[in-house]
């Protein structure tokens, strides 16, 4: 089984060449699933509906001016589109904000992979100083008691547990709404056997991809997310400070290592890396191409790559990101902080 697909030729991207790749490479990349559901933390309808009012909570920041939904903006792809994020008194990390879309399927969140999981990875920004910046567990869960209304949908999505308002839960919480925002695309028709989902331009962009080399780290169900690749693998990369993943492992040897991250949806993402320094998709392949692979794109193999992964933007589920109503604060409920 051969997959017929146009090689774009000139600076015009005129495709005039024919090209034919083996089906047998196509091998290395899977669909999305129609779920992305955990054994650990079963789904149920109780516990989503929880999870997305709590997903844009502000209240689960000292200052209430900040929700999950802050940083990873669900009506844009799941980012806000800025280099690092605005975190309390307009502190800024040193990392771009990532895509919460598809995000459950990752071998392990955050940039360095210090969270196993979604539900893991709720818990850090809730309590990190730079971030949301509550204090401790204990007054997360004290605000979210102080509303009769969160106390019910606690004890309706963590049925038969004592005391089900706690910081676990809540993580839970957040993670199984995040594992229903899954994004299909033309890209998953394509791959379960339609030919006809990718015009001849993006199929001749993935030919590029893969001749390229690009799906060495680029597979899979995600087009990444499944490893760990030293930034600067063929020529040191310039300017390169964060250390990545080592600083996690103290493995010296993953000095400069990041989760690769996924290309779905990567049209709808920008800014690009770690550290959000790329502002556009053909820079960021111009990069990938010279400090990954230690090859030259000409600039017509660049542009036809970037037109086919224009193809992996997927559909946003509609039903689960528009913001829901939440509970009204009360007397006992913490007003905002702002004082450090």
């Amino acid at each position: 089984m051969y997959t017929k697909v146009l090689i774009s030729i000139g600076l015009a991207g005129v495709c005039a060449l024919a090209a034919e790749v083996p089906a047998y490479k196509l091998k290395v990349f899977k669909p999305l699933p129609a779920a992305m559901d955990s054994a650990t933390n079963p789904p149920s309808q109780a516990k989503l509906e929880l999870g997305r009012m709590l997903y844009f909570e502000n209240r689960l920041s000292k200052s209430q001016k900040f929700s999950c939904n802050s940083c990873h903006m669900l009506d844009k792809f799941g980012v806000d589109n800025q280099p690092t994020s605005e975190g309390h008194k307009g502190q800024r990390g040193d990392r771009n904000s990532p895509t919460v879309f598809n995000a459950a399927l990752h071998m392990a969140q955050f940039w360095d992979g210090r969270a196993a999981d979604v539900e893991a990875q709720a818990k850090g920004p809730v309590l990190n100083p730079v971030e949301m910046a509550m204090p401790d567990e204990q007054t997360v869960v004290k605000t979210l008691k102080s509303m009769p209304e969160y106390t019910a949908l606690f004890a309706k999505a963590f049925p038969g547990q004592k005391d089900p308002v706690t910081y676990d839960n809540m993580a839970k919480a957040i993670g199984a709404f995040e594992r229903k925002l899954v994004t299909p695309s033309r890209w998953d028709k394509f791959l379960a056997g339609d030919k006809t989902a990718l015009s001849e331009q993006e199929q001749a962009g993935l030919a590029k991809f893969l001749d390229a080399g690009c799906a060495g780290c680029h597979s899979g169900t995600l087009l990444g997310g499944s490893s760990y690749q030293k930034l600067g693998a063929a020529h040191p990369y310039p300017g390169l400070k964060d250390e990545g993943r080592s600083k996690v492992s103290k493995n010296a040897g993953e000095k400069f290592y990041f989760k690769v991250p996924s290309l779905r949806n990567i049209d709808r993402t920008a800014p690009y890396y770690h550290d959000g320094s790329v502002k556009s998709l053909d820079e960021a392949v111009n990069r990938m191409a010279e400090f990954q692979l230690g090859s030259k794109l000409a600039p017509a193999d660049v542009s036809a790559i970037v037109t086919w992964l224009k193809s992996l933007t997927g559909e946003v589920p509609a039903s689960l990101i528009a913001k829901p109503k939440l509970p009204a604060s009360t007397p006992q409920t913490p007003k905002p902080d702002t004082t450090d």
